[in-house]
């Protein structure tokens, strides 16, 4: 049984599954009346089996036509796996890698894989030139290194294959470079017909207003490190792994080494299996590290970046997003790496740790990706920015908080609706403030029996005092950073003093 990166496992030449016909089909259609020079894109989802469908392409292809095939890829293994599957498909087919130099033998081939960066190099140097090509297949299409190529083959049908039609620069957008996009099969239509796992989402709400944008347009690594790096959000990415993964096979993905390296000790430090893994470690820790990622039940691997394509393991149980991206690429990419089916295996989780559900929909929603393609500045544009995701945050008290405040029937306290009903009743907005401290100081009074328990019992509520003068603050206009640091220092005073005074009433 062979597996290939991005596509379903396969059994020699095993049937093509209908949706991989239909898909054929509609390629070739474009192959065989379009102009010779067409530019074709054609996305299909992570697991859908792009490479499969490829090599098949290839295979035909070669049936008909008296041309030759290249198949360009933007990483060294995806050349391997490429090559491995054409010729299961029966197609002879050369890699041209960084030892090849020239093509001598180029007559006895007619398909060649090549690493984008490698090709470009050879025909710069002029050692080497390829004849007769008919079709070239880019794998990954969504990677703008291969542009520089193109010029190299203007009288080829171009076919561009990936699970995501935007492009990696916006300044680049797809539509200049393909005439066409074919959508094939949804994610949510794969996982119906049982070839791919369903997603269970857990989102962790996240504040990312201390994140900074970078000139690619992600958030950038330092202020990533910055945040994710520290105690607290630590300790929750660590609390969801033992609320919604434990025991099971994760896979972290981290956007910085530090922040990697931090969730390493802390994960071991706590007693779990874990390794970490990034663009630094030698070929030889890298592959020790995935062999025992693989055979051990209950790993954890945190990462950087580089597991995000040309990597394949079917038995992770769990994706955790322990960053947030402003890439839809990368969005998918992280989570395609737990959707692989097994017989056991019917379904994942996702703990998402950077608002990315909410920025872009959970994994297996609908998504337009004719629109993207059409007008893929419009799509970037209108994402949800995080200042909007997070006025939709709603504080939820831990169990072992609540717990603490088992005397009291609700802990809740809309904000936004005390907010509206004191406007309509032409009272000061302080009074939202009054209410929630009066609220507040009474679960201290009424879960303890002294003063100083009452305010050790204040000090839990320090994360729902911050979440709801944020709401407060959020309610009126042009509120400075100093004056909502301000709200919540002067609640927490007010809040120790109305907890005194509750008690001495109480002892009248």
């Amino acid at each position: 049984m062979l597996q290939i990166n991005d596509d379903v496992e396969i059994e020699d030449r095993k049937e093509l599954y209908s949706y991989q016909k239909g898909d054929i089909d509609a390629i070739f259609e474009r192959l065989d009346n379009a102009a010779p020079n067409y530019h074709l894109l054609y996305q299909l989802p992570t697991g859908g089996g792009k490479t499969v469908i490829f090599s098949e392409i290839v295979r035909r292809y070669l049936a008909k036509h008296d041309k030759k095939v290249v198949v360009l890829t933007h990483r060294i293994e995806l050349c391997k796996q490429t090559s491995k599957m054409l010729s299961d498909f029966n197609v002879k087919n050369k890699i041209i890698n960084s030892n090849v130099k020239e093509l001598p033998d180029q007559n006895d081939f007619s398909c060649f894989v090549a690493m984008v960066e490698t090709l470009k190099n050879r025909i710069n140097d002029e050692k080497l030139h390829l004849d007769n090509i008919g079709l070239v297949i880019i794998d990954e299409a969504h990677y703008n290194s291969f542009r520089k190529l193109l010029s190299s083959f203007k009288n080829s049908f171009i076919l561009g294959v990936t699970a995501t039609p935007l492009s990696s620069n916006i300044k680049l957008p797809m539509n200049e470079n393909y005439n066409e996009l074919i959508v094939g099969d949804t994610i949510a239509s794969l996982i119906d017909k049982g070839f791919l796992a369903r997603a269970i989402t857990y989102s962790y709400d996240v504040g990312l207003t201390s994140l900074k944008v970078g000139i690619n347009g992600d958030y950038t690594v330092k202020s990533s490190d910055d945040l994710y790096s520290n105690m607290a959000m630590q300790e929750k990415l660590l609390h969801a792994y033992t609320e919604k993964s434990l025991g099971k096979k994760t896979l972290i993905f981290n956007n910085g080494i530090n922040t990697s390296l931090y969730v390493y000790e802390t994960f071991r430090e706590a007693g779990y299996a874990i390794r970490h893994l990034d663009n630094t470690s030698s070929a030889e820790e890298r592959r020790e590290i995935l062999d025992w990622f693989k055979v051990t039940p209950d790993a954890i691997l945190t990462s950087v970046g580089i597991l995000t394509t040309g990597f394949d393991e079917p038995t992770v149980e769990t994706i955790i997003l322990n960053r947030a991206t402003k890439s839809l690429t990368l969005y998918f990419q992280m989570i395609g790496r737990g959707s692989r089916k097994l017989p056991n295996k019917d379904t994942f989780t996702i703990i998402d740790l950077g608002n990315n559900a909410a920025r872009f929909g959970l994994w297996s929603e609908p998504v337009d990706w004719q629109h993207i393609f059409r007008a893929p500045e419009f799509y970037l544009e209108n994402l949800r920015d995080d200042a909007e995701i997070e006025m939709h945050f709603k504080y939820v008290m831990p169990p072992e908080v609540r717990a603490k405040f088992a005397k009291t029937a609700s802990v809740d306290f809309d904000v936004d609706e005390e907010h509206k009903l004191a406007v309509s009743k032409n009272l000061r907005s302080k009074v939202v403030i009054e209410k929630s401290l009066d609220q507040h100081a009474g679960m201290c009074v009424d879960n303890s029996d002294s003063l100083l328990e009452a305010k050790q019992l204040s000090k839990l509520l320090e994360p729902d005092i911050e979440w709801r003068m944020k709401c407060y603050a959020n309610c009126l206009s042009h509120c400075s950073k100093n004056y909502k640091e301000w709200l919540i220092e002067d609640y927490k005073l007010k809040l120790t003093l109305l907890i005194g005074k509750k008690i001495r009433e109480s002892l009248d």
